[in-house]
């Protein structure tokens, strides 16, 4: 089966989003929207579904909490601690709950990094962005200063062309894929 697709490129955001609300308004299908920087208020325009960015955050915070609390544990309290007693400060080193105070800035530390680095890890992976992926914008230009709408049509190809045609469109392009 052919997808029939017109490309539609804009100079200007708010055009984008005009046309967009548009198209949806109309029921016409907008496949997808490239653009060179995010445009605030397209995700509710094109009806996208709320990130789940926020919860694998928290869950990668816990994650570096729980390390952190156990790779002190280790060194100060069991393991090495034990073999090599160190009195810093004169705190004694016996009990994990007498120092948690004084471990509470490494366990910070450690949550922070653990989300930072594997919140980007799962944004570049999530999003194909990892080094040898190649692109599938349909566009060079449209990572530079162009924004392009993808709009798939069935038999209202005249309809999407000419509410195209009044917004501040620069080109529309046709193009099949099978």
């Amino acid at each position: 089966m052919e997808n029939k697709i017109i490309h539609a490129i804009f100079d200007d955001e708010q055009d984008v989003l005009s046309v967009v609300k548009d198209l949806r308004d109309q029921k016409i299908v907008v496949n997808e929207v490239y653009s060179p920087f995010p445009i605030h208020g397209l995700d509710s325009v094109l009806g996208l579904k709320e990130t789940r960015m926020a919860i694998t955050a928290f869950i990668y915070g816990c994650i570096g909490l729980s390390f952190g609390a156990l790779l002190i544990y280790y060194i100060m309290i069991s393991g090495v601690g034990k073999s090599w007693p160190m009195n810093i400060g004169g705190k004694p080193n016996f009990t994990f709950y007498h120092n948690l105070p004084s471990f509470v800035p490494i366990i910070f530390e450690c949550t922070v990094l653990f989300a930072g680095h594997l919140m980007s890890l799962t944004y570049l992976f999530r999003n194909r962005l990892y080094p040898g992926a190649t692109t599938s914008s349909p566009d060079p230009r449209t990572t530079d200063d162009k924004f392009l709408v993808e709009v798939i049509y069935d038999d209202n190809k005249k309809e999407v062309i000419s509410l195209l045609k009044k917004s501040n469109v620069s080109e529309i392009n046709e193009k099949d894929e099978v």
